[in-house]
């Protein structure tokens, strides 16, 4: 392979012609910034061992993107890695750097990335709802980014807990942003682990096949998000109005059963592909859209797509360069969607799902209900839409 990555942008806030009309940018400028927070003294699962808990302060980088007053420039870039966690990469998109902030309250959004991953994974969602009258702020998770020595224990453990601090954290009085913030009106977008954590922090307590573990260190840890534990119902967090798990994690493997999946009672908006390899299909993101028995919960199924459905940006061109490691390939795109044309319907639904549920956008039902069984769908004009299904279940 042989590539200039220098002469090609990876933008993020691309829209194809044939997009469904809610996909499309709003009339907001977007400003972002970055915040470095530290959850201190916390538990280091990492290093757990028996008779060994370690404590450590959790670094988490956030970046924030939210309504700005007026464009001050032609956008910005951003910097990170590729899946590898070595090549670099650079990612373009229309917000203004530490832009002024737009008057205003406005609901707020956190997106959780998978594992691995990074802040970036999901940046056309952040891009696209900042546009629409949102602060959107996605984490870096530690122990669970490209470059680090990753610990799927740890992420395990401290998905539900991250976004339940970076949450307060924004809408408390220390930082700017609060300022700009409804923070009774949150959402919360997690892919694959970052949606796993998401069901969680919703109140999806573990059955015994989430605490099972082979150490005995682990299974201490993992007890306190078991079904029932009060430290599970002090996680809960009622200013949370909205879920959008997209290849959530975690079913598949009886870490919950129907228990501890009905005891979601928010809204929740499940995205998947039939094909999912990962979190598994019929036994895992379908099982979980079903055991949501207490929530309103809509499942929109992109068929023969697999794990990468939806959520992360289409794969950057730095990979098409010589000695890139060809597995990152697969952390990108699908083998028969185009990452675009899934990113465009994700951004379409999840704009009507948060308009309804966060801002009592009542015109947004119209996106959300209609019979699914017609190819032509509200706001696909220019597209049938061929190879999905959208499937609504009331509580009960």
């Amino acid at each position: 392979m042989s590539f200039d990555a220098t002469k090609s942008e990876n933008r993020i806030d691309r829209v194809r012609p044939d997009a469904p009309k809610l996909a499309h940018f709003g009339d907001s400028p977007v400003g972002v910034t970055t915040v470095d927070l530290i959850h201190r003294d916390q538990l280091d699962v990492a290093h757990v061992s028996e008779g060994e808990m370690p404590r450590y302060d959790r670094p988490l980088p956030v970046e924030i993107w939210y309504p700005c007053t007026s464009l001050s420039g032609q956008g910005c870039t951003y910097s990170t890695v590729l899946r590898d966690g070595v090549t670099p990469i650079e990612l373009t998109g229309r917000a203004n750097r530490d832009a002024k902030m737009a008057p205003g309250k406005y609901p707020l959004v956190l997106i959780s990335h998978g594992f691995p991953g990074n802040r970036f994974l999901l940046s056309h969602f952040a891009e696209n709802l900042a546009s629409k009258g949102y602060v959107v702020a996605s984490v870096d998770h530690a122990d669970s980014t490209y470059p680090e020595d990753t610990s799927f224990e740890s992420t395990r453990y401290n998905r539900p807990l991250d976004q339940r601090f970076v949450l307060d954290e924004l809408t408390g009085q220390a930082q700017p942003i609060a300022e700009i913030i409804d923070p009774e009106n949150i959402g919360v977008i997690g892919y694959s682990m970052g949606a796993y954590g998401a069901l969680i922090f919703g109140g999806a307590g573990f059955a015994d096949g989430g605490v099972k573990h082979d150490e005995p260190a682990f299974r201490e840890v993992f007890e306190r998000h078991r079904a029932g534990s009060a430290l599970l119902q002090d996680l809960v967090d009622p200013r949370v109005k909205a879920l959008v798990p997209i290849g959530p994690w975690g079913r598949q493997h009886d870490v919950w059963d129907a228990v501890g999946l009905s005891a979601v009672k928010k809204p929740t908006f499940v995205i998947g592909g039939s094909r999912d390899d990962i979190s598994g299909y019929e036994d895992g993101i379908r099982k979980i859209f079903d055991e949501l028995t207490s929530a309103k919960r809509y499942l929109l199924t992109f068929d023969h797509a697999g794990h990468n459905a939806a959520a992360p940006i289409p794969l950057p061109n730095e990979f098409w360069a010589d000695g890139v490691d060809e597995r990152a390939f697969s952390h990108y795109e699908d083998g028969v969607w185009d990452a675009l044309r899934m990113n465009n319907i994700a951004q379409h639904f999840v704009t009507a799902f948060l308009g309804l549920y966060l801002k009592s956008d009542k015109s947004m039902e119209d996106y959300l209900s209609f019979d699914a069984a017609d190819t032509e769908w509200p706001g696909f004009d220019d597209s049938p839409a061929i190879g999905l299904r959208l499937e609504y279940k009331a509580p009960g």
